[in-house]
């Protein structure tokens, strides 16, 4: 019952966090649009009032007019709408989900003992130090350089740096499958920290300035930009994080570390493309179509590098004896009733009996032998010799009698 109530919960806080995160990406990547699709005003009353840049649109039947206001409006309206609220939430139903998913079966998802054999306390306490370390230290970056001359490049180069060191010690500390989640749970930590302590803090300050008659520091806009772009170009990297975990053969990799980092590094040039993209359609920038081309060329690597061989005429002939279901159930029994058996029967499936065996003989194959993503992390030590007997078992008809 326990392991039925997880995945209800599994499922039911993955589907929030999926909404709240279409939502707070969809704003972000309209006013990332917004702002480099804008053009000088061409009204003389929009000039008057402070209007910075307009833009023209059309959708759903209507026609919309958005301008903005070079630091600050003439007038405050009645209603302001302020987004933040999907950022929090995305935050809160993802951390949700990664302590429900990982850190509460530690020992189960996040650990790795053939990487570290370390108590689960001691995982999670590392494994929640990423989040907070690595926004401490990347708010820092952003506080001593980003306003130097050459900011944005220092502080791109810098934040780079960051994300390839926590990739390494995330990819030699966890589970791969864990260590591709927490690093991107960790650049996503440090973009709702940036709403929450910089772009509507900032935001908040100008407000109460202008309520109360003072001048408004420009330094508040110019900073929720900053962090607004960042977060921009941290979007497509965290999206493949959080994907990955469906697809072993990316972090399984013995150097899974670098496929984490070349996806990362591939999704932020493409982001750069459809940033450019817009500013190039207004003739403020060359064509920002190399970016696009590195990314492409950076995935393709990967998939080139990470095809697996060809299979040899020796593994692709069939084996010399038919393997029974008795050659099977000790390898079962050994490597898999202790959690698909009498007393526990995780994901609701349970292989100690004929019957039941036969019912998931295809997700057995799957997981054991095709993807290797069972027993997790390998948790209970199955060889390939193992694996590669459940496989002809398999393929000689999956019998149980």
């Amino acid at each position: 019952m326990e392991s039925y109530l997880f995945d209800w919960a599994n499922l039911l806080l993955r589907w929030v966090h999926v909404i709240t995160a279409i939502a707070w990406v969809g704003s972000s990547f309209y006013f990332v649009f917004l702002d480099s699709s804008l053009t000088p005003p061409v009204d003389e009353d929009l000039k008057k009032q402070g209007v910075s840049g307009e833009l023209w649109a059309v959708h759903g039947g209507g026609f919309y007019h958005p301008v903005k206001f070079n630091v600050s409006p003439p007038k405050l309206p009645e209603h302001l709408h302020w987004f933040y609220w999907e950022s929090y939430t995305t935050w809160m139903t993802g951390f949700a989900l990664f302590t429900v998913s990982y850190l509460w079966s530690a020992s189960t998802y996040l650990i790795d003992k053939s990487l570290m054999d370390w108590q689960p306390a001691a995982a999670i306490a590392v494994a929640l130090s990423f989040l907070a370390v690595f926004w401490l230290l990347y708010d820092a970056i952003c506080r001593f350089f980003g306003q130097s001359k050459n900011g944005d490049a220092i502080v791109g180069a810098l934040v780079l740096v960051l994300v390839c060191v926590a990739s390494w010690l995330a990819c030699h500390w966890f589970a791969g499958r864990a260590a591709f989640l927490l690093v991107g749970a960790m650049i996503a930590t440090a973009m709702s920290a940036n709403v929450f302590f910089w772009i509507i803090p900032g935001q908040k300050k100008v407000i109460a300035s202008i309520k109360a008659g003072e001048p408004v520091d420009p330094i508040h806009g110019k900073r929720g930009k900053q962090r607004s772009v960042h977060n921009t170009y941290f979007t497509l990297p965290v999206i493949f994080s959080m994907l990955s975990n469906h697809y072993s053969f990316t972090w399984n990799h013995p150097q899974n570390w670098l496929v984490l980092i070349l996806m990362m590094f591939a999704g932020a040039a493409i982001r750069q493309f459809f940033v450019m993209r817009h500013g190039w359609k207004l003739g403020r920038n060359r064509h920002p179509l190399p970016y696009a081309l590195v990314g492409v060329a950076a995935i393709a690597a990967v998939m080139v590098w990470l095809k697996p061989a060809p299979a040899s005429a020796t593994a692709a002939a069939p084996p010399a004896k038919a393997v029974s279901y008795a050659d099977v159930h000790k390898v079962l029994e050994q490597r898999c009733y202790m959690c698909h058996g009498a007393q526990v029967q995780m994901k609701n499936v349970r292989l100690d009996s004929p019957g039941a065996l036969k019912q998931h003989a295809q997700s057995v194959y799957q997981q054991a032998v095709v993807t290797k993503l069972m027993p997790m992390n390998n948790s209970t030590g199955i060889t390939d010799a193992e694996r590669a007997l459940i496989g002809q078992w398999f393929h000689g008809g999956a019998k149980t009698q």
